[in-house]
């Protein structure tokens, strides 16, 4: 899951501009290196498709079918282990990461649907997976979004 939130937040507002942390550059390559890729331009591209396309569903911009493409080629093969059945996922090397982030998705939509989401403040880009009891989390950060909203509700019922 961790893979999933860090994928769908690659692409923030810093200081009112949008910064990729896939870009094709030296970060972008230590981006996937740090989760488990390899780096290479081919998977950068697709990451960065990926990230797109989650987004969209996510935000229910589109209908989670515009995954499948993505998923094409990609084999799920049953093991027995001493502890229990264990799939394990066979990709080509360069979409790895992109079907992990895929299958992250699909898995929390099954055990925690409706807990994804985009940030309430309309200023932000980030995603959130709310883990509150009562599944009402709004911001990405408490500290930071939060705040903001918090304090600019205050100021307008003060003003």
């Amino acid at each position: 899951m961790n893979v999933l939130l860090d994928l769908l937040n690659s692409r923030p507002l810093v200081n009112g501009e949008q910064q990729d942390a896939l870009g094709a550059t030296a970060d972008g390559r230590r981006w996937a290196r740090e989760h488990g890729g390899d780096g290479s331009i081919a998977e950068l591209a697709l990451l960065r498709e990926a990230r797109d396309l989650l987004r969209d569903v996510v935000c229910a911009d589109s209908s989670p079918a515009v995954l499948s493409p993505l998923l094409e080629g990609v084999r799920q093969i049953p093991n027995i282990t001493p502890d229990g059945l264990q799939w394990t996922v066979h990709t080509p090397p360069h979409a790895q990461l992109a079907v992990e982030a895929i299958l992250a998705w699909a898995a929390t939509e099954q055990q925690l649907p409706g807990r994804l989401r985009p940030c309430a403040n309309a200023e932000c880009q980030l995603f959130l997976l709310d883990r509150s009891r009562a599944n009402r989390a709004r911001w990405c950060s408490m500290a930071v979004c939060g705040n903001r909203a918090k304090a600019r509700r205050h100021y307008e019922r003060t003003r």
